[in-house]
């Protein structure tokens, strides 16, 4: 059994609340958690929570030497006692020069466009949840402040009772609007605005509304699910009214609340609450060639209003539906594919349907590095991609770049992007109460968990004054301390990765290749293709024995 996400560790002083899943962080997380999730508490301690807890009191060592079935956790980090590649101009291979702090995480993606970023990350898509909304300007600033791209999810227009649409055609989308708004404001360069489109925000004119309001300052983004569920997106209404008026708006909402035994049903409080369902795509076309041609068109029109860069999203569908997103992605010449392993999900998806469908992970990356592949080796330029779908640590950010690479440019991740988005909230709901309700604060006082590292912001998070210098004191007012919390827990993921680049002497984000990982069990070497552990450059070590 592999040990590694057991409930608590001991090492990091780290707890999860509930049951840990493959990402390491609790399968439910709360908003109004009071920790301490690995991913919780370097919201706070930062790249203090790379190493053992108590140093100089304290011996520690590894639990994780047992793996046992095919997942990230399955593949190891290979590391070399020799090399540096990928060092900056003017640096060399002198050991004063291949250290950490020296491995550039910066990197790009797109097909003409370049988009810059400064660490491999990006947000999954953050659209019509409640909680997407209230912690978006923590995520959003968070996101602009380290030079990340966040995506702006499904319905968000849809579900906004302040937008307007009429003949079909959004005329005032404030919601959107402020999302767009929030991001760009401390946009300097690095990372972008993603705005992605399901089926109702096509017929709602999404596209044609950013276009001429933005312009090439987002980017546009198709949808073909997720890896949490194969049907469309959903969230949870608890009104009778807004139910209506989803339903209204052209949604698939149950119950139907327009029936009047359901209205009854809800009077009496047998029904509490109703759930809102986007639709499935692409239902009209039965043929992968109809398919193809549909999705053509549907470029080629994005394009024609304007938009430079555009991106897909595609779910934990079977192989076919792989092939097609990044064959017709890259004839299309897509600026980025995100590919969602099953497993995933940030929003409301029926649990049974994410604990059940999909194709895993790891099993889906891997396929689609071999797909990626075939068309490489036909000559053909292949799409940038994005691995998404159980991301939270350093070192399967470093897996997922080496499983894909070179076609992998970042990792999506979802949830551990959003932890330190509501812990900052709830510490700054304690710490400057005027603000807890504009920040959704949960707090009344700080836990101990919290209020053992400090009792000022400047105290608590460990990259406040780095935030300072980038923005200026006086700046510092307005940013929420969500962002701070972000910040602060990108700085241990980006100080992690740079440490296992440089112990694989990978100076460059360009220079990960799949040398740089090994399998840990037979059956991950077969469904991967990456060799087994000792087989690595075993014919060399035997050169080197009888040299």
């Amino acid at each position: 059994m592999d040990m590694r996400f057991s409930k608590s560790n001991d090492v990091l002083g780290t707890t999860n609340r509930g049951n840990a899943a493959e990402s390491g962080l609790c399968t439910l997380c709360r908003a109004d958690c009071m920790g301490k999730c690995e991913t919780w508490l370097s919201s706070m301690v930062g790249r203090k929570l790379l190493y053992p807890r108590d140093f100089g009191t304290v011996t520690a060592g590894a639990n994780n030497t047992t793996h046992v079935g095919v997942s990230y956790n399955s593949l190891r980090i290979q590391g070399y006692a020799y090399g540096a590649n990928g060092l900056k101009p003017g640096l060399t291979t002198d050991p004063d020069d291949c250290i950490f702090p020296n491995v550039n995480l910066e990197g790009e993606f797109g097909w003409d466009v370049k988009t810059k970023f400064r660490a491999p990350i990006m947000t999954g898509a953050l659209g019509s949840t409640f909680i997407a909304a209230k912690y978006w300007d923590s995520f959003a600033i968070g996101c602009a402040l380290v030079g990340v791209p966040i995506v702006i999810g499904e319905n968000v227009v849809g579900v906004d009772k302040a937008s307007e649409i009429n003949n079909g055609r959004i005329s005032k989308a404030p919601e959107l609007d402020r999302r767009i708004d929030t991001y760009l404001r401390y946009h300097d360069g690095y990372g972008a605005i993603i705005v992605q489109l399901n089926v109702e925000d096509t017929r709602n004119g999404v596209a044609e509304y950013v276009a001429q309001k933005y312009g090439d300052k987002a980017i546009i983004e198709l949808k073909w699910g997720q890896g949490a569920k194969d049907i469309g997106g959903e969230i949870q209404v608890t009104s009778l009214e807004y139910a209506s008026f989803l339903k209204k708006r052209g949604y698939v909402v149950d119950p139907n609340p327009e029936l009047p035994e359901v209205q009854e049903a809800f009077k009496k409080g047998a029904i509490k609450s109703f759930a809102r369902h986007s639709r499935l795509g692409g239902t009209n076309l039965s043929k992968v060639d109809a398919v193809r041609e549909d999705f053509m068109k549907s470029v080629d029109y994005l394009r024609s209003l304007g938009f430079k860069r555009i991106s897909l999203k595609t779910g934990a569908y079977g192989m076919e539906e792989l092939a097609m997103a990044i064959k017709f992605a890259s004839d299309a010449k897509m600026d980025l594919l995100t590919i969602d392993g099953a497993g995933g999900g940030t929003g409301m998806s029926p649990w049974n349907m994410m604990q059940s469908w999909g194709v895993p992970s790891l099993l889906l990356h891997a396929k689609a590095y071999e797909y990626a592949s075939i068309i490489a080796a036909k000559g053909q330029r292949v799409v940038d991609m994005s691995f998404a779908g159980g991301f939270a640590l350093e070192d399967n950010i470093f897996k997922a770049l080496a499983l894909g690479a070179p076609f992998t440019k970042l990792i999506c991740m979802g949830r551990g992007l959003m932890i330190p988005g509501f812990l900052g909230s709830n510490i700054e709901g304690v710490l400057r109460p005027e603000r807890k309700a504009d920040v959704n604060g949960n707090w009344d006082a700080l836990p101990k968990t919290v209020s053992d590292i400090g009792s000022t912001a400047q105290e608590i998070f460990a990259s406040y004054f780095d935030v300072e210098k980038k923005v200026g004191k006086e700046e510092m007012k307005n940013i929420p301390y969500g962002a701070l919390a972000f910040w602060t827990m990108a700085d241990k993921l980006s100080c992690g990765l740079q440490q296992l680049m440089a112990g694989a002497r990978k100076f460059a984000l360009n220079q990960i290749t799949r040398g740089d990982i090994v399998s840990c069990n037979r059956e991950t070497e077969l469904e991967t293709a990456i060799p087994f552990v000792t087989c690595v450059n075993d014919e060399s070590a035997k050169k080197i024995l009888n040299g």
